[in-house]
């Protein structure tokens, strides 16, 4: 995606659990070597994700792409016609019809991109340790995944609450605590 895309990119998968979807974790941008725990960081918050819901997630997959701010720009543009970064961008994967049965392929929920240097930003703005703001974004991004949304205030009251209860399981701090008007 950016400018050190080919200089830098490995893939890893984990299983944690058979019922917890697999995670793909693909760094395409180098500046993701300055937080080296960045892979279990995610991989903890998306399994915590995935058993604080309802969905049945076992046998899905879900990748996540750790970018920087001209690769997930450009995926903003592309895809939403803003051209700017954003912290994170989920991108459900359409499901097939009926149900998953046993021996069926994995099904895919999805695509997250994070993006390096906003999200370093917004941690570092919101005085929030790294590991801390990455898990909020890889809940935040596996929630959209499975559905859930912002897009009135209804929807993002209930969306913010199981983030915030998700985060907690994890010892993570509310991350809209300090937001005015916030439950």
């Amino acid at each position: 995606m950016g400018a050190d895309a080919s200089a830098f990119s490995f893939r890893t998968k984990t299983m944690s659990h058979p019922n917890l979807p697999m995670t793909e974790v693909l760094v395409v941008a180098d500046c993701w070597q300055r937080e080296p725990d960045s892979e279990a960081v995610i991989q903890r918050a998306v399994a915590a994700a995935a058993e604080s819901v309802d969905e049945d997630v076992a046998e899905a997959e879900v990748a996540v792409m750790l970018t920087d701010d001209a690769g997930i720009r450009t995926l903003n543009s592309n895809w939403r016609g803003i051209d700017k970064p954003t912290n994170v961008l989920s991108f459900p994967a359409l499901q097939p019809e009926g149900e998953w049965k046993e021996g069926d392929a994995p099904r895919m929920l999805g695509d997250i991109a994070i993006a390096y240097e906003t999200m370093r930003r917004e941690a570092d703005e919101e005085k929030k340790p790294f590991d801390h703001h990455l898990s909020h974004l890889a809940v935040h991004g596996f929630l959209h995944l499975i559905g859930y949304d912002h897009e009135n205030d209804d929807d993002a009251e209930e969306m913010e609450a199981l983030e915030t209860q998700i985060l907690a399981h994890l010892g993570i701090p509310d991350p809209y605590a300090d937001r005015p008007g916030t439950h």
